[in-house]
């Protein structure tokens, strides 16, 4: 990627939402190492991607479960690739609808609309959170599986935190982790920080009960807390591989709704702003903020315009701005207020429902009946010495 330029300022937009994490420093020193249950790869990749969680599930002693769809991935393959000291459950998704998940209000609202996402990363987060449940798994992490560890000893850390925390995430390195319309503006001079994500974080599974909705940002909702933030922390450093966010305008496109909900909702964190979160119930505030993202977006692609030629993702991060631009233009305060209701309705109904799973603990093949909706197949799934279930 080319090289940054000289750093400007906005007033429209927030770059960092570090202060609202606590961020032990390196002196930090667990009395004990955390213990990690699982760690809970969400691939729609190779099963050359799991290289690295592979590593790590074999230095932490801990069982991987690597979740696959679309076409290049495969549980079977998958399981060929483990090693003979590793512990796996790999399993094949198929259709979403089939999981045993509820029907959000969330899902509904988008569905049928130019907002509705197509991806089913969400779905595998939540099946991640049913398994602990099903499992009896206290502490688990979830990782994606372009994020590079360098060592187990970043994960014990943050899992040692967990003591005092409800999630730890893990600072993330070498490709930033922004949004379409963020990487643009840092590299076109703004100040831009990532986020605690659900690329690379830890959980506590027992004391609270939240979901990831399926939209952009879905991690970012899954830590809310009442009206404010959950109980969070940042330790250790990983690294995500390079890619190219302007390779499609359709990326920046997809992003725009879950980016303006959660920076709408995590301006009022920042701000202070008197009931945490809760003004983002009221249409006021979107009016306001949405008139603040469409200022940001348009500073940036000025900005953009004013790069050399000689800068060559210039054209395509003007064309995913006009895009992420166009689409932010049928986002209404309306439709903010009602996602938020809807969201605080699933976190109700998720809870219920988190609640009738059984706690079976170790016994796999009776956990894998329920993730299924009644009347649909079990999922295919592959464990260490076993043929496909």
């Amino acid at each position: 990627m080319e090289t940054e330029i000289a750093h400007v300022s906005v007033e429209h937009h927030h770059g960092s939402h570090r202060k609202l994490v606590d961020a032990p420093g390196d002196a930090f020193v667990p009395a004990t190492p955390g213990r990690v249950d699982a760690i809970v790869v969400p691939t729609i990749r190779h099963p050359r991607w799991l290289k690295y969680a592979i590593c790590l599930a074999s230095e932490l002693n801990c069982r991987l479960v690597s979740l696959h769809s679309g076409n290049y991935s495969s549980a079977g393959e998958a399981a060929a690739r483990m090693p003979d000291d590793v512990d796996f459950l790999a399993v094949d998704l198929g259709q979403a609808k089939l999981l045993n998940l509820p029907d959000f209000r969330t899902t509904a609202l988008l569905k049928g609309t130019s907002f509705a996402r197509k991806t089913d990363l969400s779905a595998k987060r939540n099946l991640g959170l049913m398994l602990a449940r099903l499992m009896k798994w206290e502490r688990i992490v979830f990782l994606d599986d372009d994020i590079e560890v360098g060592g187990h000893e970043e994960v014990v850390r943050a899992a040692a935190l967990l003591d005092d925390y409800d999630a730890v995430g893990m600072h993330i390195g070498g490709f930033p982790d922004n949004s379409v319309v963020c990487h643009a503006h840092r590299l076109a001079g703004g100040r831009q920080d990532s986020f605690v994500g659900g690329g690379a974080m830890a959980i506590e599974t027992t004391r609270r009960r939240s979901f990831f909705p399926n939209v952009y940002n879905e991690d970012w909702f899954y830590l809310l807390g009442e009206t404010s933030l959950s109980r969070l922390a940042v330790t250790g450093m990983v690294r995500q591989r390079p890619y190219d966010p302007f390779d499609r305008p359709l990326r920046a496109r997809d992003q725009e709704l879950g980016d303006v909900l959660a920076e709408g909702v995590y301006w009022l964190l920042d701000e202070r702003a008197s009931g945490g979160w809760q003004a983002a119930t009221e249409p006021a505030h979107w009016a306001g903020f949405l008139a603040k993202r469409k200022e940001f977006i348009q500073d940036v692609l000025d900005r953009v315009r004013e790069l050399p030629p000689s800068y060559g993702a210039r054209t395509r991060m003007e064309e995913s701005l006009i895009a992420a631009r166009g689409r932010h233009d049928l986002i209404t305060p309306a439709l903010c207020v009602a996602f938020l209701d809807a969201w605080t309705r699933d976190r109700d109904v998720w809870a219920r429902h988190f609640e009738t799973l059984p706690e079976l603990g170790a016994a796999t093949a009776d956990a894998m009946k329920w993730l299924t909706k009644d009347g649909v197949r079990p999922l295919r799934y592959w464990t260490p010495g076993n043929t496909p279930r």
